[in-house]
């Protein structure tokens, strides 16, 4: 069932969807950012909000309802917060989609749509998530606004997975020389800007703090200046995300800032893997979190390595009730 034939049947039953909620956890409520983004700077009318899943279910909106679709998110299904929003969702009349890698997952019981993502195959596979929920989010507000530039996303969709295996192919030496460098530091920063903001936020909360036990800290480049800029000294490592975009002059004048005071920077640069070359200027912003997010997977993987600690490994999660 393609994108396209969800949102066409969703407007068959209902002509006016009003707002649109993405909800799910951790690194799934990651993927859901770039469609938010793209809602927000593209819906003239269409309501759009993104929550962690038992805040959807502890504090649910009101506008949940017929007039609203939900699309939730989990990598294997069985996430229990986003399983308890999914049917507290459908519940509540709105139209549900779920978006999973495991087929028939408990995620799927409550769904009135299901779009099954891939994982192993390759680092695109790994990106298939957030890049389908913002296919979903263009195909809604092209359905029910119209949209000026769909041909142009859809473009980018067709090119968007072959330019990541491009890039994530040239770069173990930068990645082993990161993993190198920081894999004895006791905290790592990470940061970005537009819809790369939460990849930052993943990469810190998911990648560092979860999965390598590294004290972490991310923040949008915006907010920079407006208070963590006094932790910047010589020396101290941070991770920065450079969008190809509208909001690249943000991520430089934190870059400037960092080199000023001799801070530990490391810099992932879209535009070092050509993808203003390849995507629209129109739409490039919402390309630049799939394409940044497959590169510095393999930078966890890196510091996985040098550190002997593999991405696997956990002291909490899954091994107690919490």
């Amino acid at each position: 069932m393609s994108l396209n034939y969800i949102i066409r049947e969703i407007k068959e039953k209902q002509p006016n969807i009003k707002s649109v909620f993405f909800v799910g956890c951790g690194a799934s409520k990651s993927d859901l950012y770039p469609a938010k983004y793209f809602f927000e700077g593209n819906a003239r009318h269409l309501r759009t909000s993104l929550y962690t899943a038992n805040e959807f279910n502890y504090a649910t909106p009101v506008s949940v309802d017929e007039t609203s679709i939900v699309i939730t998110c989990s990598l294997g299904g069985t996430t229990p917060e986003t399983v308890t929003a999914t049917a507290k969702a459908k519940e509540l009349g709105a139209h549900v989609i779920a978006v999973t890698h495991v087929e028939d997952s408990a995620l799927t019981k409550d769904a009135d749509y299901v779009v099954y993502h891939g994982w192993e195959a390759n680092y695109a596979a790994k990106m298939e998530k957030m890049t389908m929920v913002l296919g979903l989010a263009v195909e809604i507000l092209n359905e029910y606004e119209g949209y000026e530039h769909y041909n142009k996303m859809q473009d980018g969709f067709a090119k968007i997975y072959n330019l990541i295996e491009s890039s994530v192919a040239t770069v173990l030496p930068q990645a082993k020389a990161f993993a190198d460098s920081y894999k004895d530091e006791p905290v790592i920063y990470a940061m970005s800007s537009g819809a790369t903001h939460e990849v930052a936020y993943a990469f810190s909360i998911c990648l560092l703090m979860e999965m390598q036990w590294i004290n972490s800290g991310s923040f949008h480049d915006g907010e920079f200046f407006h208070g963590p800029f006094e932790i910047v000294d010589k020396g101290v490592p941070f991770l920065l995300l450079m969008n190809d975009g509208r909001t690249r002059a943000m991520d430089s004048r934190a870059l400037e800032f960092l080199n000023r005071f001799d801070a530990k920077t490391t810099v992932v640069d879209a535009k070092d893997f050509g993808l203003g070359s390849v995507i629209a200027k129109e739409v490039v912003d919402y390309f630049n979190p799939m394409l940044i997010t497959g590169v510095i997977r393999v930078y966890a993987e890196q510091l996985a390595i040098a550190r002997n600690h593999p991405l696997t490994k956990r002291r909490y999660m899954w091994k107690l009730e919490y």
